[in-house]
């Protein structure tokens, strides 16, 4: 099971809006026979892919899949008919789909048809990977991860606003690796407009893997000579604003534009962004600022993850907080997280957290 996880995890930022499924088939004699994770853009699911492979040896072997396999007829038949058609004896799934469409379903066909079912294995391990797929169909909102790179003393920024470069060449690589991993990416506009960021995959071989662009922006600010509006047409841009201002240059030059309600200053409300963001199929949504957005979303209790790439400097007095604006006024009102990993990349330092509500 922890194999088929592993194979789950290259789907990420690729299937939505479907979940990032593996499945490793074994056959009688115990050898692996089938291999298979959902593929790009959520077709082949991973039970098509490794009973493709498996062909006749899957017969009277044991699939494992890290979620309950489909029961419901969509671009492809379900998933639990195949699996029962391939003669295998027994599935082994992480976790029931908590799609309406399937939940349980998908379990009671395979039962139906002989197969022996085996249901927990890894359940922690398999909802965790799929927590934006999950998130989406329980809450209404796809799982949301905050990236920051900072100084070893907090801060984004120097005192004049400079923040080229804080980490290493080596992070800024894994983090655009850490990009394609995600559906959609979201800035706030000031970041736009002191950066000129193009947000996209720039490690040879995915550069296919770029995510949604997305840009909050509360007075139509975005420059139609930004990066991001001149290759708007080659990589989704949604810009999300609460204003009723005409902004048909961006619109031919391929922008989409969202128009939300309004909080804080005439901001688009983020709750009613993730919200749209979700409903057009978004399960993962990774924000790289600015301070404004990341308070914004601590502040609302909607951040599930932070992950902090940590330079070894010192900025000191006048720097700028990756958090400013944030305060939970008290030790105990403040968020409490929890370590998922560490790893280093150059000097610099790698920390994820789970926020623990």
């Amino acid at each position: 099971m922890r194999h088929a996880l592993r194979l789950a995890a290259r789907g990420l930022g690729r299937v939505a809006p479907n979940p990032s499924v593996g499945c490793v088939i074994v056959s009688r004699d115990g050898d692996i026979v089938g291999r298979g994770f959902t593929q790009a853009g959520g077709r082949p699911h991973a039970e098509t892919e490794a009973l493709r492979q498996a062909g006749e040896n899957a017969r009277g072997g044991t699939a494992y899949v890290t979620l309950e396999p489909c029961a419901h007829h969509g671009k492809t038949p379900p998933c639990a008919n195949a699996l029962v058609a391939s003669g295998v004896a027994r599935v082994v799934a992480a976790i029931v789909d908590p799609d309406p469409r399937v939940r349980g379903q998908g379990m009671k066909i395979l039962e139906a048809g002989g197969v022996a079912v085996t249901q927990g294995v890894c359940a922690g391990e398999a909802r965790a990977l799929n927590a934006g797929f999950f998130k989406r169909i329980d809450y209404g909102r796809p799982l949301v991860a905050l990236k920051i790179a900072q100084s070893a003393d907090g801060y984004i920024a120097d005192a004049y606003g400079n923040s080229r470069w804080i980490t290493s060449e080596e992070a800024r690589r894994h983090g655009h690796l850490m990009r394609a991993r995600f559906d959609a990416i979201v800035v706030g506009i000031g970041t736009v407009l002191q950066d000129d960021p193009l947000l996209t995959c720039r490690i040879p071989g995915l550069e296919g893997a770029s995510p949604l662009r997305v840009v909050l922006d509360s007075r139509l600010r975005l420059p139609p000579q930004s990066q991001l509006a001149r290759t708007a047409r080659e990589i989704p841009v949604h810009l999300f604003t609460a204003s009723d201002q005409s902004a048909s240059q961006l619109t031919d030059m391929g922008v989409e534009i969202i128009r939300v309600g309004a909080y804080d200053k005439g901001r688009p409300d983020i709750g009613a962004v993730m919200g749209e963001l979700a409903r057009r199929g978004q399960t993962r949504v990774l924000v790289e600022g600015g301070p404004s957005l990341h308070a914004s979303l601590l502040m609302r209790g909607e951040v599930d993850q932070i992950h902090i790439y940590r330079a070894p400097l010192l900025l000191g007095q006048g720097a700028k907080s990756a958090t400013a604006g944030f305060g939970s006024g008290s030790l105990e009102a403040a968020p409490r997280m929890q370590l998922l990993s560490r790893q280093t990349f150059g000097p610099d330092l790698l920390e994820s957290f789970a926020l623990r509500g």
